[in-house]
């Protein structure tokens, strides 16, 4: 790992979409090495620092969310590294462990290489960030719920800031609808997953009246939302 440019450490069994992604990575200038086994990660680890890592969820050895739990668990300086975890499980739960366990983001197989450079481009964009963007395309006003955008203004219910203020909190960051419904209705009231998802639909109405060029807010199947100002829906 000499080079100047980012390394991605691929975590892959699968020959072939290893190889692929390799390629695809290689060909927009990232240094790559691949691993086919999730218990050779720590080692590589110990004597190397990746910009970011690709991670295949069902590896021989170990696992990948074993894995992930690991660095985010570790003390070995790589506790923050970038997670993009790949994965032809389908299931919610598998999703939102693997949040939860502080993946940054979500690939399903089947899925074109280059929708993943993408992704690597904008979590390794959110990771280097060290100041809040200039150039953010709208301004938060807490005292009026109200949300700015050059001389447009709406108004915000107490709920939808509150979604939007959380969101934007962190952009690019999936929050899973446990997460939201936590930071919003804080007084321990029951609330369904279909309640997040109803103020969801009001918060992007609005928001395309303020934007009507850009998609703000996007839904990640089985995972949650996010807020990436620019990303397409």
């Amino acid at each position: 790992m000499t080079s100047n440019h980012p390394h991605i450490l691929i975590v892959e069994d699968e020959a072939k979409l290893a190889q692929l992604l390799q390629d695809y990575l290689q060909g927009e200038g990232y240094g790559t090495t691949v691993l086919g086994n999730g218990s050779a990660v720590a080692e590589f680890l110990a004597e190397n620092q990746p910009a970011l890592i690709l991670l295949d969820l069902m590896l021989p050895g170990r696992d990948g969310l074993d894995v992930c739990r690991d660095i985010r668990q570790g003390a070995d300086g790589n506790a923050e590294l970038p997670i993009i975890m790949i994965t032809a499980k389908v299931e919610e739960i598998d999703r939102l462990l693997g949040l939860e366990l502080g993946a940054d983001d979500y690939i399903c197989k089947p899925f074109s290489p280059r929708e993943v450079v993408a992704r690597v481009k904008a979590v390794l964009r959110r990771s280097h960030a060290t100041e809040p963007a200039t150039d953010a395309p709208m301004q938060l006003d807490a005292d009026s719920y109200r949300v700015h955008a050059g001389d447009a203004t709406i108004d915000l219910t107490s709920v939808e800031y509150q979604l939007l203020a959380t969101l934007m909190s962190q952009p690019g960051r999936i929050f899973n609808r446990d997460q939201l419904m936590d930071r919003i209705y804080n007084d321990g009231r029951i609330v369904s997953d279909r309640t997040i998802d109803s103020h969801i639909k009001k918060l992007r109405r609005k928001l395309r009246e303020l934007l009507p060029d850009q998609e703000l807010v996007h839904s990640v199947y089985g995972a949650g939302y996010r807020y990436e100002p620019g990303d397409p829906s």
